[in-house]
């Protein structure tokens, strides 16, 4: 089974305690989730981000395709990142790294996701034409929601790169 990698990096002219109360609150992927996916929080926002806490979402990827996603917060240093990882899910792996680095300017967001895809040899061939499609709208629509919001260093290249690892 291969292994993907997603790597995003945005800028914004924001402090770093205004990129973590937005990033760290999950009630905000729903902000920064495209409305197709029917993205819904079922449980475990009730209180503040802290290792060991479980979320519970539904989220159609696909037309005609819903499914549960569990997620559990693994690390969490406040202020500058923060791990999740699937329980359960629509991933063989999922393990996803959040960054705010502080830059000239502003901040930067780094996104780091680890992910296989189950099925093998099948969802393989799916990859190219679904998966990485998906992930990528699903990160080009995230970076426009948050330049809307936050607006965009003008001296920062923003970057989005998929690859197998």
């Amino acid at each position: 089974m291969k292994l993907y990698q997603l790597q995003a990096k945005q800028a914004f002219p924001i402090d770093r305690q205004t990129a973590w109360e937005f990033l760290s609150n999950p009630e905000n992927l729903k902000v920064i989730t495209p409305d197709h996916m029917g993205f819904h929080i079922l449980s475990g926002i009730e209180r503040p981000m802290f290792p060991g806490q479980i979320i519970q979402y539904k989220v159609s990827p696909f037309p005609g395709f819903t499914t549960k996603w569990v997620t559990e917060i693994t690390h969490v240093r406040e202020g500058e990142y923060f791990v999740d990882e699937q329980r359960f899910g629509p991933y063989a792996l999922w393990h996803h790294k959040h960054f705010i680095n502080e830059i000239d300017g502003g901040i930067e967001m780094e996104d780091i996701i680890d992910y296989k895809i189950p099925l093998g040899v099948l969802g393989q061939l799916a990859h190219p034409i679904l998966v990485k499609k998906q992930l990528l709208q699903i990160f080009e629509y995230r970076e426009r929601t948050l330049q809307e919001r936050f607006g965009q260093l003008e001296h920062y290249q923003n970057t989005l790169e998929m690859k197998s690892i």
